[in-house]
């Protein structure tokens, strides 16, 4: 009797994950519309949506009258009577941002700090943006994804060493964010979280196996083979920032010299830049003194781009990924200075998987990537065996 009560609710699950998917990508659409979209029959759609219009996942609005026929209601992801957080912890700087279900994030409703020096000053300026966000709307808070970057333990649920961010070291900021505001939060490891938004906002939606190398800060690698993010034993897999490309370079974050990500990011050039004009450097300021001076930075910009492309390089002959997207500023906004580095790439990847890849730019966010996250886990990471960490 458990076996046949748990397979209904099992194909409901599968139904509405479906149905979730071609709401996302089609945007407010007729029952009807949905049905021929996704497959399902008629009486099957009303059924999930009725369950999701409950559920608050989804709302349902007079079409605007058509010049022919008579006016349809439409379905489409929940924007006023349900919100979403995303939380984003990096060195240097974080953020908060609120979104309605569909996932569009803007500077309006963006709260930005610099990150503090202590993890209960981190938590206390979490919780006061947090709040700030929701004292602005009567929409109902479905959940928070929490973006953070280091080594994401599964097994144990906390972070369990980041090398740019100590403060996050054996600490679960989700888990502790939860009890202080009583909304469901959930730990997102950066580059899995960009996964997830590549494939919800960005150009991934088709895509069953691509890579994804976050340049900024540190060198983190995301990587979805099969619809599935590879996570390796206990969801920690993807630190190629830690390989070490210098025996004799300077010292990493996480205690060896030499690492990868210490030649190869934003901050790497960051600090490049800065020891040649010795001064600080922002990173947007940073950005225009390579746009207005760039001749004056070249040996630097051909350093980091020739060991971000033998980072890209690495990817490709180890994973074969139909692309590889990439995340990052100072060298993978400008288009320039981006094919070079693809040059690069082109002179250090085996040419039959370089012939099946693409390397390009993302088009999402950190923020989205929070976002993604907590959407992907309330919409379909819940749906047996399809669980937040394993399946897209």
């Amino acid at each position: 009797m458990k076996s046949e009560r748990a397979e209904p609710a099992l194909l409901r699950r599968i139904n509405q994950r479906s149905l979730l998917e071609v709401i996302r990508r089609s945007g407010p659409s007729s029952r009807a519309a949905l049905a021929r979209m996704s497959g399902l029959t008629p009486p099957t759609v009303s059924k999930v949506v009725e369950s999701l219009l409950l559920q608050g996942i989804v709302e349902e609005f007079e079409q605007d009258r058509p010049l022919l026929g008579r006016p349809h209601k439409l379905v489409k992801m929940a924007t006023t009577s349900a919100v979403v957080l995303g939380v984003v912890i990096d060195a240097g700087s974080s953020c908060v941002t609120q979104t309605g279900l569909d996932g569009q994030v803007n500077e309006e409703q963006t709260l930005r700090f610099q990150t503090p020096d202590t993890y209960e000053r981190l938590l206390d300026e979490l919780e006061q943006r947090c709040r700030t966000l929701l004292s602005r709307t009567n929409a109902k808070p479905r959940g928070v994804g929490v973006s953070v970057p280091g080594l994401v333990s599964e097994r144990l649920e906390q972070v369990v060493f980041c090398p740019n961010l100590h403060l996050l070291d054996h600490r679960n900021p989700a888990g502790d964010l939860e009890t202080r505001l009583g909304i469901e939060c959930l730990l997102l490891h950066e580059p899995q979280a960009l996964c997830l938004a590549e494939r919800m906002y960005g150009i991934a939606r088709d895509l069953d196996n691509f890579a994804m190398l976050d340049v900024t800060q540190g060198l983190g690698l995301g990587v979805v083979v099969g619809g599935m993010i590879l996570t390796g034993n206990s969801g920690m897999a993807g630190e190629i920032g830690h390989i070490t490309a210098d025996p004799t370079g300077i010292r990493c974050g996480c205690g060896n010299r030499g690492c990868l990500e210490t030649l190869a990011t934003d901050a790497a050039l960051m600090r490049m830049m800065q020891d040649r004009i010795k001064a600080p450097l922002t990173l947007a300021r940073a950005a225009s003194l390579l746009d207005e001076q760039g001749d004056d930075f070249e040996s630097e910009i051909q350093a980091v781009a020739g060991y971000l492309a033998i980072a890209i390089a690495a990817v490709i002959n180890t994973f074969n990924p139909t692309t590889v997207f990439v995340h990052g500023k100072l060298l993978v906004e400008n288009k320039d200075r981006f094919d070079r580095v693809v040059d690069g790439v082109r002179q250090r990847t085996l040419m039959p998987l370089l012939a099946e890849c693409t390397i390009v730019p993302t088009r999402s966010s950190k923020r989205q990537g929070a976002i993604a996250g907590i959407m992907h886990w309330l919409t379909e990471g819940r749906t047996p065996g399809l669980g937040i960490r394993r399946q897209l």
